[in-house]
């Protein structure tokens, strides 16, 4: 093994915490929370995926109020599922005692299909928008948020991040980037305000910012606090890279202590961040609304253009952002081969996160450190993520 693979299964530190090597599972909508609880079908899958050797797991999608769903099956973060998610990180240390636990908390903004919203008569983001989401349920229209809304926004990051500190989480994640909630406001495609939380970037990211300033108030020093963005839109009026620098540069200057640099928009360029077979193909079979249905049919190739896969593919522009900033580097997209691993050690990145390799073998981590020839098998279909509203939730259709 060489000295930069090597590295890669070596202890390092994430802010003040001890992870056990630079192997990090990416936070990921599984679809394994019926009903919006976490439970067995959940804990199942990251208790794999720890006994696979990853230094920490990432609960993805944990949204911090029960509308910032995109779908009403997923989790949101309140004391109802206090008992479920102490239970289940509980669970997972044992099962690995030296693993850390992490939740990406995250807000739908304006792109939701939940036609019953609990506190809001209809989605809210930065802007009055179409809602291409919720067009096919009913609640095609989102609506702009007061200045009211944004600091109960702010408050749901705080207290979200106050439960899971107490219920066990080792660490946070916050998503900034793919077209969500805080994503809308970064984004000049999405954030048309003339007020004093739009126009110029330092007042689009005053949100994210003061998102940010919250959490970190909220669960103190030692709880570290990482942040996902985009480093391109993948749209032609969005975030482009040259002002993703200076973004990273204002989290790196608020505090944050990691990066984590990715790219595409749910609502408008998903493959930009999937690459690989387009998702249209397995959503339109999965999906059970006709008219849904119908709708990618007609317009699947637009929404999810071809964006070949290639190992390392966000790499050169992550560099980019890692010669800008002080704050912990962790890298994403397309390290699936051990060469690829390799090179972003070599690169100077502190962590990787996998998605899609620990998907088709939750194993990844012990069967690399054991054979140096080890290949994941990973084709890059993506069918896995186009099941996430199927029964059951993801899972690898290689594996079967």
């Amino acid at each position: 093994m060489s000295e930069y693979l090597d590295k890669a299964f070596t202890p390092a530190k994430l802010g003040n915490l001890q992870l056990k090597n630079r192997i990090i599972k990416a936070a990921t909508y599984e679809g394994k929370t019926p009903d919006g609880v976490p439970g067995e079908l959940l804990q199942t899958f990251h208790k794999e995926v720890v006994a696979g050797g990853v230094a920490m797991t990432t609960i993805g999608y944990c949204t911090t109020e029960a509308d910032g769903r995109i779908n009403d099956q997923m989790m949101w973060l309140h004391e109802g599922v206090r008992p479920q998610l102490t239970s289940m990180i509980r669970e997972l240390k044992t099962v690995s005692p030296d693993v850390t636990v992490s939740g990406q908390m995250t807000h739908c903004g304006n792109f939701s299909k939940i036609r019953k919203m609990q506190r809001l008569k209809r989605p809210l983001g930065p802007s009055k928008a179409f809602n291409m989401l919720g067009a096919a349920s009913g609640a095609p229209f989102a609506g702009a948020m007061t200045i009211k809304d944004i600091d109960y926004l702010v408050q749901t990051y705080r207290d979200a991040a106050l439960l899971m500190k107490d219920v066990g989480f080792d660490a946070a994640e916050i998503h900034f980037g793919h077209g969500y909630g805080l994503s809308q406001f970064i984004s000049p495609r999405t954030n048309k305000r003339t007020d004093e939380y739009g126009g110029s970037l330092e007042n689009r990211m005053r949100l994210p910012l003061r998102v940010l300033e919250a959490v970190k108030t909220a669960v103190g020093d030692g709880f570290p606090i990482m942040g996902k963005m985009n480093m391109t839109d993948g749209v032609g009026d969005g975030i482009h890279l040259e002002e993703a620098i200076e973004i990273a540069a204002m989290f790196d200057s608020g505090g944050i202590d990691a990066l984590i640099c990715s790219g595409g928009t749910s609502p408008f360029n998903p493959m930009v961040y999937f690459r690989g077979d387009s998702l249209a193909v397995g959503l339109i079979e999965q999906q059970t609304n006709p008219i849904a249905k119908l709708g990618l049919k007609l317009i699947g190739s637009k929404m999810f253009k071809d964006y070949p896969y290639y190992e390392l593919y966000f790499l050169e522009d992550a560099k980019k952002i890692r010669d800008r900033v002080d704050c912990q580097m962790v890298y994403i997209g397309g390290c699936t081969e051990l060469e690829s691993l390799e090179t972003v050690m070599k690169e100077g990145f502190d962590f990787v996160q996998l998605g899609r390799p620990l998907i088709k073998d939750p194993n990844y981590v012990i069967n690399a450190m054991a054979d140096g020839n080890y290949k994941n098998g990973c084709t890059h279909c993506n069918l896995c993520a186009s099941l996430i509203e199927a029964p059951g939730g993801i899972r690898c259709p290689l594996n079967e």
